[in-house]
């Protein structure tokens, strides 16, 4: 008989499963979006949602509830299946995403869907945005935490690092930066665009705590998620290492992925390899 902790696992694996089968589905439906990026972060998303945040759809807005921020705005059809699944808005909704009077537009929109703390897509403001966020916790006595996540192409913004100096400048233990470290943006490989390499280190060098993981592990995300809630005095990234496009094959490590909508022969392909296992 399986241990709590591997059913918890298998669960929220599944979950990550069903979060991609959204995405796909729904940007075969709008025929544009940001599939590779989504794909890349289920399995962080579905740690975040289902196990590690203190969320309540009914209740947007509670005062105490955990805060999340995509910073890596394009990537908003994860975010979106995310408070889909979790009864922020009707999952058929979905299938509305970047259409005419939509509230599911290409990047999120605070004032248009519930649960969405942030209106991003300008690449390398989100973790600026995270950080007043974690400070008025601090200065209101606020218990609730703040999750950011970016892309790593992200990182090449000045103001990231600006972001950076301030959160280990204020001691922010209350706040967690995640990397989707998918090695892939839409010029290419981050590493031949604007040479980024051991992110880990380029943070530790700022006073943060760095945690590199395999972002497809559910038990590495949950570690990870466990040592950063049990530090002290100083913020915490996590570097997840991910693949583009994870969980459907064609699409893996293809920066053509970035933005591409899948066609309905592509979308019936991914959706059978999703609904297979395949990971």
């Amino acid at each position: 008989m399986a241990s709590c902790k591997q059913q918890k696992i298998e669960a929220l694996s599944g979950q990550a499963r069903v979060l991609r089968q959204r995405v796909i589905e729904m940007l075969g439906e709008s025929g544009s979006g940001h599939p590779g990026g989504s794909l890349s972060a289920a399995d962080i998303m579905a740690v975040l949602y289902w196990h590690e945040m203190r969320v309540d759809p009914s209740r947007p807005d509670w005062p105490e509830r955990d805060r999340f921020i995509l910073s890596k705005g394009h990537a908003a059809p994860i975010l979106y299946a995310c408070l889909a699944e979790k009864g922020y808005f009707p999952v058929d909704d979905l299938l509305t995403l970047r259409k005419l009077n939509s509230h599911l537009q290409g990047h999120p929109d605070m004032k248009q869907t519930p649960g969405v703390e942030a209106s991003t897509g300008s690449l390398g403001q989100g973790l600026s945005i995270a950080n007043g966020m974690a400070l008025a916790a601090k200065l209101d006595g606020g218990e609730y935490r703040v999750y950011a996540l970016l892309g790593d192409g992200e990182l090449e913004e000045g103001m990231v690092w600006e972001a950076v100096m301030t959160s280990s400048h204020y001691n922010l233990d209350n706040l967690v930066a995640i990397v989707d470290y998918n090695k892939l943006q839409i010029d290419g490989d981050v590493r031949e665009v604007m040479g980024i390499t051991d992110v880990a280190r380029r943070f530790r060098s700022f006073g943060w705590v760095a945690i590199d993981i395999d972002g497809h592990d559910i038990g590495q995300i949950i570690s990870a998620l466990n040592l950063a809630r049990g530090t002290k005095g100083q913020p915490t990234v996590i570097v997840a290492h991910t693949v583009k496009g994870k969980g459907v094959s064609f699409m893996e490590n293809q920066v053509g992925w970035h933005g591409s909508a899948p066609s309905p022969e592509q979308v019936e392909q991914a959706l059978a390899e999703l609904a297979g296992g395949k990971e």
